[in-house]
């Protein structure tokens, strides 16, 4: 069992910038594949950045490319969502999940077995 808490949600301005954090607990946190996704209102949730169980491989979903960054300290227990130059269209509730097959990155939420509660992000104009 893994249990996820996610943290560094708030306000920020567009082309700002947070730092979403994931700590995991339990000893195996190093050979989950993790994932992020978001859903705002009225939306279905949508992933949007995963990392494999090593950092070596990473994938990210076309509305975030070259602005999102995804990455992990296994040393930590701690997997990252860096996010630069935000928008409005990125406010939604975050949330970090994991995998148990850690070597490959998939972006369907049905594919992962441990989810956090949720950070709010909301980007204000």
């Amino acid at each position: 069992q893994v249990q996820l808490v996610e943290s560094g949600g708030g306000l920020v301005q567009v082309g700002g910038s947070l730092r979403l954090s994931c700590a995991a607990s339990g000893r195996t946190f190093s050979t989950y594949a993790m994932g992020w996704f978001r859903q705002a209102p009225g939306k279905e949730r949508e992933f949007v950045a995963a990392i494999n169980w090593s950092g070596g491989t990473t994938h990210y979903a076309d509305s975030v490319k070259g602005r999102f960054t995804i990455s992990r300290d296994n040393a930590e227990n701690t997997a990252y969502l860096q996010m630069n130059s935000l928008n409005s269209e990125d406010t939604a509730v975050y949330y970090c999940a994991a995998r148990q097959i850690g070597w490959r990155i998939v972006t369907t939420r049905e594919s992962y077995d441990y989810w956090g509660q949720g950070t709010q992000v909301t980007v204000s104009s």
